[in-house]
């Protein structure tokens, strides 16, 4: 081999070395300008904190006209560590109008209208009637906790924490922690815990840890359907002949 062909071969060989340097760093700045574009993305499709949470309810509020879904309650006796579980239908418009229909394992209808609410027991033809007028807004934080209720509502009513994105079944939610400001609320309910439905922000399950005891509740939401027409009829308050009635005062 003469001088001239290894000097061309030597200028083959750093031709080739530095072409594969700047293949590496065009390939290294695409991949991370595709970074700089796509992280943001995805990103922003997932809340990041508790006040674009906030935003996403609101908007659903602002929508929100009515729904229904399957419902199941769970009690949880932490000392006897009882479950007791009841399931049914429940009813929801946005003018203070809901009906639960429980099916097992004892038939009951909870039905709220407006500044009254009835459970009606079936099996022992009895009515129970409550005058909510006076604790109205208390009321209305665990009844409609969700349901078309604002952003502002739940900042004003609750300290709000996110504990994370998580799955129920096959939704992914978001979970919140809530406190709750009021001190007759907090000797009640020490905090509740709100799964939303990220593809709704409507609530996909609730949990309420009562005050000292230290037992709590889980309401499970299934098979959802929003902004379906429910006729005046749904909420009358009306019972079989020979019903007792009767007016609980607490």
């Amino acid at each position: 081999m003469t001088t001239n062909d290894s000097r061309r071969d030597q200028r083959l060989a750093l031709t080739v070395h530095l072409l594969n340097k700047v293949a590496a760093m065009v390939l290294f700045v695409v991949m991370m300008t595709a970074g700089s574009i796509l992280i943001p993305q995805v990103a922003a499709q997932g809340p990041r904190n508790v006040d674009d949470i906030l935003k996403q309810v609101d908007r659903e509020a602002k929508e929100f006209q009515s729904l229904t879904a399957d419902i199941e309650r769970t009690k949880v006796t932490v000392v006897v560590d009882d479950h007791s579980t009841e399931s049914g239908q429940i009813e929801v418009r946005r003018d203070d109008k809901m009906r639960i229909d429980l099916t097992a394992p004892v038939s009951r209808t909870i039905l709220r209208d407006g500044d009254h609410l009835y459970i009606y027991t079936p099996k022992i033809q009895r009515v129970e009637e409550y005058d909510l007028s006076k604790h109205r807004a208390l009321v209305d934080q665990f009844l409609l906790l969700g349901f078309g209720t604002s952003g502002d509502s739940l900042k004003a009513s609750y300290l709000i924490t996110l504990q994370g994105e998580q799955t129920l079944g096959t939704q992914k939610v978001v979970r919140l922690e809530l406190t709750p400001k009021s001190p007759d609320v907090r000797s009640e309910i020490s905090k509740i815990d709100l799964w939303l439905d990220e593809a709704t922000w409507l609530p996909a399950q609730q949990q309420f840890f009562e005050t000292g005891s230290g037992d709590y509740f889980i309401i499970r939401y299934t098979n959802v359907s929003r902004n379906v027409r429910l006729p005046d009829s749904q909420f009358k308050p009306r019972w079989p002949g020979g019903v007792t009635k009767v007016r609980p005062q607490s």
